[in-house]
């Protein structure tokens, strides 16, 4: 693994790949997200900074711990923008964390709102962290749009039944060049780990922690299962590095096999994949198949 591993979003630099969600809140489950899951991004609700008359969440955060306030409760791109906005003048800080569903059942994201919100903040200097439903082409629109990465969610918001759309997220680690941090419906450490094995870059996570029997132990699980999911990850770049570096030398040149038949010049041929498309590569290469059921 490399020795400086750093999750990198906006341009500021984190040790830890574990983030608080803003799900339930207590002094507790803070304490624990920072001191034994080693959380160093902690997600705020605006609408919901004040629980109680005697009590506000912002008392909770400690010092030097990365707020990223989110517009939880905006319906559509112009109330996120105005939830963004005051939380910067509240002194939040740039980070925000873009959440717009009108769908109050399910509470599924509006990519399309989302990405016109995404748009407006990033040209007023936020570090946009848009959550959204893993959608190949809404991603790519987030990332013309400004934003420092992308949250896809792994399934509905508390429901912890971990990565129902895993072949999605997938799909965005290896075609969108930013960091994929997966957000909603991470129940386990075992889930944690695995999609940090995928490529993903981070873990956003509050239930499975929030509801646990020992908050502690279980934020200290989430820790470990995430930073072996990662050191997974590059063993297998590493394993493989030496042997596959750039895979046009087996088409001549080529980027891939089908530029190589179709007879692309050689100047119209993508650049050599870069370190994180071939550990994706090699993964797919050495993937068990798929059982298949049979029929009846």
């Amino acid at each position: 693994m490399k020795t400086k591993d750093k999750l990198v979003i906006g341009g500021h630099e984190f040790d830890s790949r574990f983030i608080l969600g803003s799900g339930k809140y207590s002094m507790k489950l803070i304490e624990a997200a920072v001191r034994d899951a080693g959380a160093q991004i902690i997600t705020l609700a605006v609408r919901r900074a004040n629980t109680k008359d005697h009590e506000n969440i912002l008392d909770y955060i400690p010092e030097g711990v990365t707020l990223l306030p989110n517009t939880s409760g905006a319906r559509n791109a112009q109330e996120a923008v105005r939830i963004a906005r005051l939380a910067r003048e509240l002194g939040c800080g740039n980070f925000v964390k873009v959440e717009i569903m009108r769908d109050s059942k399910y509470l599924l994201p509006d990519n399309q709102e989302t990405i016109k919100a995404t748009e407006i903040l990033a040209k007023e200097g936020f570090v946009v962290m848009p959550y959204m439903y893993p959608d190949l082409n809404a991603a790519r629109d987030l990332v013309n749009a400004g934003a420092a990465c992308v949250m896809p969610l792994a399934s509905p918001i508390g429901s912890n039944k971990g990565l129902a759309t895993k072949e999605f997220i997938q799909i965005l680690i290896d075609e969108i060049d930013l960091p994929i941090i997966v957000d909603a419906g991470i129940g386990k450490p075992s889930q944690a780990c695995e999609a940090m094995e995928m490529g993903a870059a981070a873990i956003m996570a509050n239930t499975a922690l929030a509801t646990a029997g020992d908050l502690p132990m279980m934020a200290a699980a989430f820790r470990q299962a995430i930073e072996a999911g990662r050191k997974a990850y590059w063993e297998l770049a590493r394993e493989f590095s030496g042997r596959i570096r750039d895979f046009s030398d087996n088409y001549n040149g080529h980027k891939d096999l089908n530029d190589y038949l179709c007879g692309k010049p050689l100047s119209q041929s993508a650049e050599p994949m870069t370190e994180k498309k071939q550990v994706q590569s090699v993964r797919r290469m050495i993937q068990p198949p798929k059982k298949r059921g049979v029929k009846m």
